[in-house]
């Protein structure tokens, strides 16, 4: 098991690596999943732009952006987030962005474990996941 965290063409997010590596542990292991290697990139609008023209032929703006190297219960992949999306969704949302950045931190892993977000009830379950997760977060942080 290995969580990578690299940056590209931004600057590098303010967050806990060694805290974040034990959330994502715990959050795997409480959907009875085991956490394979796992790479965070973070980037620009323009950056997660290409990416997502390229790869997925959609040619908008997200915030996260999600390849799937699952096998069996072992998750793995690879996790692109823009700074720039989160930023923004932050400021729309009035939500502090380092909230909002590990909302979409734990997003793509939780589509790894297997949850959708392309309809209402799978989106009312996402963020569901969500809240518990950063719940959790919340704990790891305050060493409960």
């Amino acid at each position: 098991m290995a969580v990578y965290f690299f940056n590209e063409d931004i600057d590098f997010p303010q967050i806990n690596k060694t805290q974040v590596k034990r959330w994502l542990q715990t959050i795997v292991k409480n959907h009875t999943q085991v956490l394979g290697d796992i790479n965070y990139i973070f980037t620009s609008d323009a950056y997660i732009l290409k990416i997502n023209i390229e790869y997925l032929k959609h040619d908008y703006y997200t915030d996260v952006i999600t390849f799937d190297y699952t096998e069996n219960n072992k998750i793995s992949g690879d996790i692109y987030i823009s700074l720039d999306t989160v930023k923004s969704n932050a400021e729309l949302l009035k939500q502090e962005y380092n909230i909002e950045l590990h909302r979409v931190i734990i997003h793509g892993i939780l589509h790894l474990i297997g949850f959708k977000d392309k309809n209402e009830q799978d989106s009312k379950e996402m963020r569901k996941q969500e809240e518990i997760s950063l719940e959790i977060l919340e704990n790891i942080l305050n060493n409960k």
